[in-house]
């Protein structure tokens, strides 16, 4: 096929049409919108709790800058995706500033840098000498070939929860475990067959194989990267079939440690208010919630740095995130910045988030306030808040791409795929199916690379 033709025929597939039609839906619809009062500006969010945490900031800038007064506005998660990227791809306005989650901020780096719709904030963190302020490494999610479109409202280092009731009732010592064997070993008298079924009653861990996050948290804590930090798709590594492979013995055969306790559902928090799981992962924020809304598990529960795959590697992963982020499309970016710092930046915030819901400031200016050395009674008095920004520097990067979420989905086809064929062979050990890991993996790049060549806006970086 001449190349001619080849283009002729991508132009007329039935998905770009598909596109296309739905930019002009989506565009006419955006033109329908209301529009901000006349000299006001918009905060876009999806978080309910944060139009209230603002509520002071806001009005204290309000009092100082009248003629552009903002308003935060809490809109439904998937609405606020779809505004945004309708507004950057269609080139129509959306809110002045917005506070959008990791798996929406990424799909606005789909195409080259001068078309994502977010002001690059580089140049305005070096010249207020700011670059130094968060981690690197914590950045990297908001980042795209080396720039820097928005700033995150917490770093979320992982740590492992686990029932300390239980634990020390066993005379277990946590502090002699520096690996996952380590605690699957020392922790394995916890399981055990209570009614004779020939099926554990409790399980060591909460997680399964079909969840994204805990195959992300597990991926990232082992440097098995799905991207290379061009973000190039790297699915096809040794390292991704070496835990991969690893994990299957996790969820399946003889040996397996862990249980689908879902978090967020009734089922899942009865699971563990039963004990059914010892560990669960644990984020700033996931703590924060259990606080709230397991309130039976107070005095019950510790936290540990995550058991590493190996001895002397990472006690932590990454899970969650948010940021905020100025629109293009926003009148004088300069003006935005400064409110972005007012908000982000301020001890006020970073004192609501931790006290309220112990996500900890990624600020270095504010890992010495005396809140995060409180002993916790939830946690069985742990200092919560220097636990976790103990990880600050241990944080793993984090990829960018607008097809993180696709990659993660294949890694998790072939894990499910590897976990069958164990079960059909009753083979369950890594070294035995590492093998079967790297052809699937290899298929699974191969997919992506062509979903990524299919897509007509996404064209070579600068």
């Amino acid at each position: 096929m001449s190349s001619a033709r080849f283009a002729s025929s991508r132009a007329l597939s039935p998905g770009i049409w598909i596109i296309l039609l739905l930019a002009v839906v989506s565009t006419t619809g955006v033109l329908l919108m209301p529009a901000p009062e006349r000299g006001g500006a918009v905060l876009w969010t999806f978080i309910d709790y944060n139009g209230k945490n603002y509520a002071s900031i806001l009005a204290a800038w309000n009092r100082a800058h009248p003629d552009t007064r903002l308003q935060a506005k809490v809109i439904e998660y998937a609405a606020l995706q779809r505004r945004m990227l309708t507004g950057f791809f269609s080139g129509t306005p959306t809110a002045d500033l917005l506070e959008v989650e990791r798996s929406i901020a990424n799909r606005a780096f789909i195409g080259p840098l001068d078309r994502v719709g977010f002001v690059d904030l580089t140049d305005y963190l070096r010249a207020d000498g700011l670059t130094d302020e968060i981690a690197p490494a914590v950045y990297t999610p908001w980042s795209s070939r080396g720039r820097i479109f928005g700033i995150p409202i917490g770093f979320h280092p992982v740590l492992l929860a686990y029932r300390a009731d239980l634990v020390e009732a066993a005379g277990i010592d946590v502090s002699q475990i520096e690996t996952w064997d380590d605690f699957f070993r020392l922790l394995r008298p916890l399981m055990f067959d209570r009614n004779g079924d020939g099926q554990p009653d409790r399980y060591l861990l909460s997680g399964w194989n079909n969840n994204p996050n805990t195959i992300d948290i597990l991926l990232l804590q082992a440097d098995a990267q799905l991207f290379d930090p061009a973000g190039r798709p790297t699915l096809d590594t040794p390292r991704n079939a070496e835990i991969l492979a690893r994990l299957v013995s996790w969820f399946a055969g003889p040996n397996r440690i862990a249980a689908d306790a879902s978090d967020f559902t009734f089922a899942g928090n009865r699971q563990r208010l039963e004990g059914y799981v010892v560990a669960t992962f644990m984020p700033d924020w996931l703590a924060g919630s259990w606080r709230k809304d397991l309130t039976p598990l107070a005095g019950k529960v510790k936290l540990m740095p995550l058991p590493a795959w190996e001895r002397g590697g990472r006690r932590t992963s990454a899970w969650g995130g948010t940021m905020i982020g100025i629109a293009k499309s926003a009148p004088r970016p300069a003006e935005k910045w400064e409110l972005v710092k007012m908000l982000y930046f301020s001890r006020e915030l970073a004192e609501t988030n931790f006290n309220e819901f112990l996500i900890v400031s990624p600020l270095r200016r504010h890992h010495h306030l005396p809140m995060y050395d409180r002993p916790d009674p939830y946690f069985c008095g742990q200092p919560v808040g220097r636990l976790y920004l103990d990880q600050e520097n241990n944080v793993p990067t984090r990829p960018s791409s607008p097809y993180t979420q696709e990659a993660l989905r294949l890694a998790l086809d072939v894990l499910g795929t590897l976990k069958q064929h164990a079960e059909a062979t009753g083979r369950y050990d890594a070294a035995s199916l590492e093998p079967l890991a790297h052809q699937l993996l290899a298929e699974a790049q191969r997919s992506l690379l062509r979903q990524i060549a299919r897509n007509p806006f996404l064209l070579a970086a600068p």
